[in-house]
């Protein structure tokens, strides 16, 4: 890979900066994303890896001598629920730093997320902008082109206002990542069979109770029942309060995941809802902020016609 003439590979930007690195082998990737570590710890930056566990090995070993002073995240695990990277990762991350530039490397997107993951992985990209408007970061995004659809490629374009590739560093004609916002804001596909009940606030105890019950006999773990609990619990309470005074709660099981979906009148006009620190939010949002740490995945369909939430657990 070449950087444009005038442009010094990793250079930090004087504010937010949020670039996509398309990148084909290991080659291209180190190529990269070296360079831009190197270059924060020689300005005496802080600088965060969060990438899926296989990719860790192969950067640690490109950077031995600095490795102890890098910030190493499994995205696998950290990132595995894509509404949880900005307020668990990337936030916690940057706001542990003193005044200064701080670099993260960020690939929540990878061979092998799944259909139902993918719109919250969009859609988390292009919050990214939102999150860190006006902030000092430089935040790399890493896409595999042999590995990712064209699609996922095209959105990528959509979400990053800066594209790195082989060919070197150029603005993206088609950044608007507004319509990667809206455009995965879809009605959530019909579930196979769910057993389903309407709550009121008076009924929260029954909600829990029901949640639970039928977790555990579709196969959920104790521990994993218990946080399935603590969320729908705030997801509920939620709903009472702000969407309508009532909601409906569906729970099936699904692709090794147990699935629990509320449902209510409500709807979210903070795209930033559940991703900013709950101390940071004057727009409430803390509820879903703690279901984005608890869930294995959290799906999100809101209008004026009502709000549905989806909360993943693994089996």
């Amino acid at each position: 890979m070449k950087a444009r003439p005038g442009t010094p590979r990793g250079a930090p930007a004087a504010t937010f900066h949020h670039p996509a690195l398309f990148y084909r082998g290991d080659d291209e990737y180190l190529a990269g994303t070296v360079p831009f570590i190197r270059a924060g710890r020689a300005a005496g930056e802080p600088v965060a890896v969060a990438v899926p566990g296989p990719r860790l090995g192969v950067l640690r070993n490109a950077v031995p001598d600095i490795a102890a002073d890098v910030t190493w995240i499994d995205m696998h695990a950290a990132g595995r629920n894509p509404g949880r990277i900005i307020p668990g990762v990337l936030r916690a991350f940057a706001d542990r730093q003193a005044a200064g530039h701080v670099r993260i490397i960020g690939e929540p997107i990878w061979p092998g997320r799944s259909p139902a993951e993918y719109p919250a992985c969009a859609q988390h990209e292009a919050l990214i902008n939102l999150a860190f408007e006006g902030r000092d970061v430089s935040i790399l995004c890493p896409y595999d082109e042999d590995g990712l659809d064209g699609a996922v490629l095209a959105d990528a374009r959509v979400t990053h206002p800066l594209i790195i590739d082989r060919d070197g560093d150029r603005p993206s004609g088609d950044y608007a990542p507004e319509r990667v916002i809206s455009g995965y804001n879809r009605p959530l596909p019909e579930p196979p069979a769910a057993v389903a009940l309407h709550f009121e606030l008076g009924a929260l105890p029954l909600v829990r109770e029901f949640a639970c019950a039928h977790a555990a006999r579709l196969g959920l773990s104790p521990a994993a029942v218990g946080d399935l609990e603590l969320a729908v619990n705030e997801l509920a309470a939620n709903s009472c309060v702000h969407g309508g005074g009532s909601g409906a709660l569906r729970i099936w099981a699904e692709d090794g995941h147990v699935v629990c979906e509320i449902r209510d009148a409500g709807t979210i006009t903070d795209p930033l809802a559940g991703r900013r620190p709950a101390e940071m939010s004057p727009h409430g949002g803390r509820g879903i902020l703690l279901v984005n740490h608890l869930a294995d995945l959290v799906r999100v369909h809101t209008g004026p016609e009502g709000t549905a939430i989806r909360v993943y657990m693994r089996t």
